[in-house]
C-alpha cells in the first residue's frame, strides 16, 4: 500500500497519536487541545479525514494509526526529492549540505550507509 500524502497539520496530529496509541478518542481530543490548540470538532474532522484515506482507524472510540512514522517520513522525503530535485539523490544531498557543516560522525554514518548500499 502506498502511503497517502500527509499534510503538516495531519503530521503533527499523527505525532501525538503515535506517542499515545491506541488511545481513546476523548483523550486524543484533550491531547490535541493541549498540544495543538485544536477544538474537539477539528480533532474529529482530522480523525475522519485520515480514516477515509486509510491512515488511521477509529473503532469503538479507540484510535490507532495504520501507517508508521517511518512510512510517512519516507513518503515525504520521496515526494520532496522527486518534486524539488527531479528524483536526484546527489542533487538533494548537495543542496542539503551546501549551508550545513557535517560533523565527522555524520560523514562516517553517511559513508557507512553508502558502503552498505553497495553490497
Amino acid at each position: 500500500m502506498e502511503t497517502p500524502k500527509i499534510f503538516d497539520s495531519e503530521f503533527r496530529f499523527l505525532q501525538i497519536l503515535w506517542e499515545k496509541e491506541p488511545v481513546n478518542s476523548t483523550q486524543l481530543v484533550q491531547e490535541c487541545r493541549e498540544k495543538l490548540g485544536w477544538s474537539k470538532a477539528t480533532t474529529y474532522t482530522v480523525i475522519r479525514r485520515l480514516s477515509q484515506r486509510g491512515v488511521v482507524v477509529n473503532e469503538n472510540a479507540i484510535v490507532r494509526a495504520l501507517v508508521t512514522r517511518d512510512q510517512v517520513e519516507e513518503a515525504q522525503i520521496d515526494e520532496l526529492v522527486e518534486r524539488t530535485f527531479g528524483g536526484s539523490i546527489p542533487q538533494f544531498l548537495a543542496a542539503f549540505t551546501k549551508k550545513r557543516d557535517l560533523t565527522r560522525e555524520e560523514i562516517d554514518v553517511i559513508q557507512k550507509m553508502i558502503d552498505e548500499y553497495r553490497v
